[in-house]
């Protein structure tokens, strides 16, 4: 260990002065152990050492490299003993898989962090979050060289046992002794020690590790969509601070344009059953479209879309209704398979209009769960140019969790108290919607077209809606 400590001074990894880490905090040492993947013969030696750290009784299966610094070394690893390794993505794509983590494995199979370096232990807990999310255990880790200022502390809360190959003050008595570092910088490193002995994790981190989600903002999957609808729902939430899209199931096209008026100020978007309205004329869109256009919200046709792909497609652009001429967004079940996206596609894609799947729904005993929610992931992922995203009840437990950021998610069967009809529809509050089951947009319907006061009732909607995101965003 002496031999490597002094080489890794030798390269000028360990440099000495005034620097500031990532907690914030000035050091007098700074470890730049980036410099290692230039020298080979020291890179395979660290990778020897890093392994031999870990307890022969340890179990694990794969490995994963904290990202970047430790993705050479947990490779080289890999490669000299044959045990597989996964990457954890610092940024997930918004092209390709978009998958958080890359690589293969199994749902419970266990995963061994590796690191250069720990501090607070943030970095290991910024990667074992998705490790987890992704169906993955994460029970250790190794790092090079503890920093002994509360890392191995607040793994060990989170579930993890911290093993490294030496502590900071090991490495200051070696270099002291062999006449590296003069007496001065030795006193100064010890008082630095004792005077953080415990740094803390920042709160989305923590919470990230203990499986809570932590949204990214609104704003920042607006520049990710590919979709210009999908973008334009996105802006026009942050500009109107509103996830609230109004059902507005009502009797006459007449209640749907008067409501759509009142309400349109606190809504993003506003839900149509056209097909419903016996006094639909063919003036309807362009009346609801300059409400629309009025109060700044998109209009979705709750259509559900069913057939082949080249029946959809009249019946999206023709027919009685000219859906494609008013309608910014649409939705369609799979249940055809992806023709039925390429049939709308067909119509909707030049005009810049945006589709929802159906993977999920909130009626009782619905068929539309495993399987089928995995399948409309994996079309909305090969269309996301015109795939928007998902009408879903619970993202949170599918097994990426919401997936892409770039898509969108909006559960219906919404109200304030939690509860269900004797239809089968499902209630569910708000802050359950948002910040429990991970969805977006929270659809709101008999909450807002029956009460007494309709745009009082939807500002509490938005207000709720708009406050369980700022809860669990990661602002």
């Amino acid at each position: 260990m002496e031999s490597l400590i002094l080489q890794l001074h030798d390269i000028a990894a360990l440099k000495f002065g005034n620097f500031k880490l990532k907690s914030g905090i000035s050091s007098p040492i700074y470890m730049d152990l980036r410099l290692i993947v230039s020298y080979p013969s020291l890179l395979r030696q660290v990778s020897r050492s890093l392994i031999a750290a870990v307890p022969s009784s340890t179990n694990y299966d794969v490995i994963c490299g904290v990202p970047y610094t430790a993705f050479p070394i947990a490779t080289c690893i890999s490669v000299s003993s044959g045990i597989p390794m996964v990457m954890r993505r610092k940024e997930v794509k918004d092209y390709g898989t978009s998958k958080p983590v890359e690589g293969v494995f199994e749902q419970n199979q266990v995963c061994l962090i590796v690191d250069d370096l720990v501090t607070s232990g943030a970095s290991v807990l910024e990667t074992a979050a998705p490790l987890r999310a992704a169906g993955m255990k994460v029970t250790d880790a190794v790092v090079m060289i503890d920093r002994e200022q509360g890392g191995r502390e607040n793994l060990a809360e989170k579930g993890i046992t911290l093993h490294s190959m030496v502590k900071l003050r090991e490495i200051v008595r070696i270099l002291k002794e062999k006449e590296k570092i003069p007496e001065e910088t030795e006193k100064r490193i010890m008082k630095f020690l004792e005077e953080n002995q415990k740094l803390s994790v920042p709160t989305e981190v923590s919470a990230a590790a203990d499986g809570v989600r932590i949204r990214l903002p609104y704003e920042e999957r607006a520049k990710m969509a590919k979709n210009p609808t999908g973008k334009k729902l996105f802006e026009i939430m942050v500009q109107k601070e509103t996830n609230l899209c109004l059902a507005a199931d009502v009797a006459t096209a007449s209640e749907l344009l008067d409501i759509a008026d009142k309400v349109g100020p606190e809504i993003c978007m506003l839900k149509t059953h056209v097909d419903i309205l016996p006094d639909y004329s063919p003036d309807f869109g362009s009346k609801l479209r300059s409400i629309a256009e009025k109060h700044n919200f998109l209009i979705f046709e709750d259509r559900k879309f069913a057939d082949i792909g080249n029946t959809v497609s009249m019946q999206y652009a023709g027919g009685i209704f000219h859906i494609l001429e008013w309608a910014d967004i649409v939705n369609a079940h799979i249940i055809s398979g992806p023709g039925i996206v390429d049939g709308l596609k067909s119509k909707g894609l030049s005009r810049g209009r945006g589709l929802l799947l159906l993977a999920e729904m909130s009626s009782s005993g619905n068929l539309a769960t495993g399987e089928y929610t995995s399948t409309a992931v994996k079309m909305a992922e090969d269309h996301s140019d015109f795939v928007i995203g998902f009408i879903s009840v619970n993202p949170a437990s599918w097994s990426d969790g919401p997936g892409n950021p770039s898509l969108i998610h909006a559960t219906p069967g919404v109200q304030m108290v939690k509860g269900g009809d004797a239809l089968g529809q499902q209630y569910y509050t708000p802050n359950s919607v948002i910040s429990e089951r991970g969805s977006d947009i929270i659809i709101v319907g008999r909450g807002i077209v029956k009460a007494a006061n309709p745009a009082g009732a939807a500002r509490e909607y938005r207000l709720q809606g708009w406050n369980a995101y700022l809860d669990s965003c990661m602002l």
